[in-house]
């Protein structure tokens, strides 16, 4: 049972950690968004990447978020990756406490 508890635990940190990361790599593209950078830029371009097949499923979905040139959809993201977090990680977390893991 100890195996199953390790396995809970390291899932828990390892999406932790990802979603650590995802939630400051969403920030800032937001910020990003302001300053209108070179989109030849690789770093811009990485960021791009990795955020705009999320944002464009959100936007798709819920098109009363973009409104008078405002692109709310970041906000969303930050949202449910906050929820995520505290819903599935701490579940996690908590499946492998009451395993027996410490």
């Amino acid at each position: 049972m100890f195996v199953i508890a390790n396995i809970f635990k390291g899932l828990a940190l390892v999406l932790d950690i990802v979603l650590t990361i995802y939630f400051w790599v969403v920030i800032i593209a937001a910020l990003l968004s302001f300053v209108r950078p070179d989109p030849h830029n690789p770093i811009v371009r990485t960021l791009r990447v990795l955020t705009e097949p999320v944002f464009y499923h959100i936007r798709r979905r819920f098109r009363f978020l973009v409104q008078g040139g405002f692109d709310f959809t970041p906000l969303v993201v930050l949202l449910v990756i906050h929820f995520l977090k505290a819903a599935l990680v701490s579940s996690l977390f908590t499946a492998a406490v009451k395993m027996g893991v410490n």
